[in-house]
């Protein structure tokens, strides 16, 4: 009988570290999604920085505008980079071009993506050091009605990587 108590007792200890770390990780996740007023940024993230190059980006999944008015998304900065600008990718002439803006417009009731294959970017203009996979830095977020938010934006490779080659 101690021969299979031991046994139930390693299984439950192995089951309640199994459960602290499942926490631990939808934790992580949801962590990854930040609210500031009526927005919602969803998984802010940086790709790594190509080698010898001294500009990156960063993106969100989207900001979601929650509320009954419209916002802005002013500027942005990050200890990482000397400036962060806000841009956004047109058609000039059959070339996709990077164009800085001044403001990005929220308007109510919407998602507005800031992806890597997107209209909306931030770039992160003389780093301080190259972006690598799994590395995380903060970049604070000035809107205009909801105020100042910062994130931690993690690095990653993004799955379609391959099909869509974002250059700086």
């Amino acid at each position: 009988m101690n021969h299979v108590s031991t046994r139930i007792r390693a299984f439950a200890g192995l089951l309640r570290a199994g459960l602290v770390a499942l926490c631990v990780v939808s934790g992580a996740a949801h962590a990854h999604g930040v609210s500031q007023g009526n927005l919602l940024l969803d998984h802010p993230y940086a790709v790594p920085s190509l080698a010898g190059v001294n500009n990156g980006a960063a993106y969100l999944r989207g900001i979601k505008n929650r509320g009954d008015q419209a916002d802005r998304l002013l500027s942005a900065s990050s200890p990482i980079a000397a400036r962060v600008e806000l841009h956004r990718s047109v058609l000039d002439g059959g070339v996709m071009r990077m164009r800085a803006v001044p403001a990005i417009d929220l308007p109510p009731q919407t998602v507005t993506p800031l992806r890597h294959s997107g209209e909306y970017h931030l770039m992160l203009i003389d780093l301080k050091q190259p972006l690598k996979d799994g590395d995380r830095f903060d970049l604070t977020l000035n809107f205009e009605r909801a105020g100042t938010q910062t994130v931690k934006v993690w690095v990653q490779t993004p799955r379609d990587a391959s099909r869509n080659q974002h250059s700086h």
